[in-house]
């Protein structure tokens, strides 16, 4: 028989716990001081923000209609973001209090560690997106006078070229800090940024062509399939380049569609020549 010394490892444990006791104690005091600091504290911004009067113009853009569709506005947002960082800091100084040792307490650290990245990462997420928003129309707005009003399709096609590059940077910058990037985000991101770019400049494209043109006008829809199809395929390419094997297929997808599409276009170069011929 197995001797076991029950009222040992019961002294024990309860000399364990009596250690740790005050560490606990002074831990969960500091998160309820936290989460009342942090909650005060973001009520407070929230209507300092309301108060400046900055909501009601950013109300008015892209990214405002957003967050009124999600049912936030711009000073909670920014009092919930003030809330969670005063929280954030004092779960940190909680568990730095209690010095747990071992596996389960370095696993405690490194979430500590990271909760303030993971926080950063999402404030650089929302607030970069917000002043892409505002920069691109800036940009669109000055860009306007400089093009004739017919061609105004061309400094919009500019402004969303700009959003859609900005967005990918503001991205990137937060997966960084969330210790998110890596092999298979970047390529993502680059995918992401081509197929946008290659939408965003064949509807400019198109647009400009068929204004001047008229006689391009029965192709235009067939044109921007062709080119929203090239697109999506180099944005596929792109996203799955890093996985084995797939680069060959979306290769042989893609001399499929060039193939399929030069047998559709015969009949349509066709009767736009008729018709360009009748014409003359």
């Amino acid at each position: 028989m197995i001797d076991v010394d029950l009222e040992g490892i019961l002294t024990d444990f309860l000399s364990d716990v009596t250690s740790a006791l005050p560490a606990i104690i002074a831990a969960i005091i500091v998160i309820i001081i936290g989460y009342v600091v942090g909650k005060v504290l973001g009520r407070a911004v929230n209507k300092v923000v309301e108060k400046m009067g900055i909501e009601k113009s950013f109300d008015e853009t892209d990214t405002g209609k957003a967050f009124k569709s999600g049912g936030m506005d711009l000073s909670s947002f920014i009092g919930g973001v003030t809330t969670a960082f005063i929280i954030v800091i004092s779960i940190v100084l909680a568990i730095q209090i209690l010095n747990i040792g071992g596996t389960i307490g370095e696993f405690l650290v490194q979430i500590a560690a990271y909760l303030p990245r993971l926080l950063g990462g999402i404030v650089i997420i929302i607030v970069g997106t917000v002043l892409v928003g505002f920069l691109a129309t800036l940009v669109g707005n000055t860009l306007k006078p400089i093009f004739p009003k017919e061609k105004s399709e061309i400094p919009d096609m500019l402004k969303n070229l700009l959003q859609i590059g900005l967005i990918a940077v503001i991205l990137m910058i937060a997966l960084d800090l969330m210790l998110l990037s890596g092999e298979l985000v970047y390529p993502l991101i680059l995918g992401f940024v081509i197929i946008g770019a290659g939408i965003a400049l064949t509807d400019g494209l198109i647009k400009s062509i068929t204004d001047e043109h008229k006689e391009f006008v029965p192709v235009a829809g067939y044109a921007k399939f062709v080119l929203y199809s090239i697109f999506l395929i180099i944005g596929a390419g792109a996203i799955f380049a890093t996985f084995e094997g797939v680069t060959n297929i979306i290769a042989n997808i893609s001399w499929a569609f060039a193939i399929a599409m030069g047998i559709m276009l015969v009949p349509v170069i066709y009767n736009l020549a008729k018709k360009m011929a009748k014409e003359a």
